[in-house]
């Protein structure tokens, strides 16, 4: 069975830069095939819950500032219809039209750079409790007996405000926060992932919380956690990925 993944997806750039993530999203593809994959992104917000029907969900480029090589990506995954539909059902979503955001096309570029995977989106509602976003992650959980891939996409850490050179040192309060979230994950200790935002640096890590939240996500929809991944980009952008097996 398919684990559920919280995968943190750093700059758009990741899609280009041959940094460490890039090089281990390419190789943690490689180990799976889903027969589809459900994401929900941090880069689509909104105050009910919401599922893209897209049969063919176009890419978005939702940045700026960044080379035009990087603009003319495109990841042509199909979507999935049926399982969006069925998903609005189950979890009384709002369907709708909507492409692949930058948290959903540039990890799933590396790790199904075919883009044969067929990709719905969920999104992240604003107006949810975190307690409310690992009860999503749990409806979700019967989809990886389905051979269908659970993915939460964020970052581990994500103040933007702070962000330095792509070589730049990790600074402390950075590693205090990822350090408590692995040490609460290998725990399992749900309770206190849940109230986050009293860890160590939670508000100078994250001054708005949808970049964390899809990690509760994936957690809910999965068991243990395993950090298959540590490395960290431009000083403050940790990226981690764990699997909730």
């Amino acid at each position: 069975m398919l684990p559920s993944l919280f995968i943190s997806h750093g700059s758009p750039m990741l899609a280009l830069t041959k940094t460490p993530a890039h090089g281990f999203l390419r190789e943690l593809g490689q180990t799976l095939r889903p027969d589809a994959v459900v994401v929900v992104s941090a880069h689509w917000t909104t105050r009910r819950l919401a599922v893209s029907t897209s049969a063919h969900p176009e890419t978005i480029h939702d940045f700026g500032g960044f080379p035009r090589e990087l603009f003319e990506c495109q990841y042509p995954a199909p979507g999935e219809p049926d399982l969006a539909k069925r998903l609005a059902c189950k979890l009384n979503a709002l369907p709708t039209e909507r492409g692949l955001d930058h948290g959903a096309w540039v990890p799933l570029s590396l790790m199904f750079p075919a883009a044969d995977v067929p990709v719905v989106s969920l999104s992240l509602p604003t107006e949810w409790a975190n307690a409310e976003l690992m009860a999503l992650g749990e409806q979700l959980a019967g989809l990886r007996k389905q051979n269908v891939l659970v993915v939460g996409s964020g970052s581990l850490t994500h103040n933007l405000g702070e962000l330095d050179a792509p070589e730049a040192t990790m600074p402390a309060w950075v590693g205090e926060f990822a350090d408590w979230v692995h040490t609460r994950l290998a725990a399992d200790d749900r309770a206190a992932l849940l109230d986050w935002e009293g860890a160590p640096q939670a508000r100078r890590n994250h001054p708005t919380p949808e970049h964390f939240q899809p990690l509760l996500v994936a957690m809910g929809a999965g068991g243990r956690a395993e950090r298959r991944h540590h490395s960290v980009e431009h000083g403050v952008l940790a990226m981690d990925v764990y699997a909730f097996a």
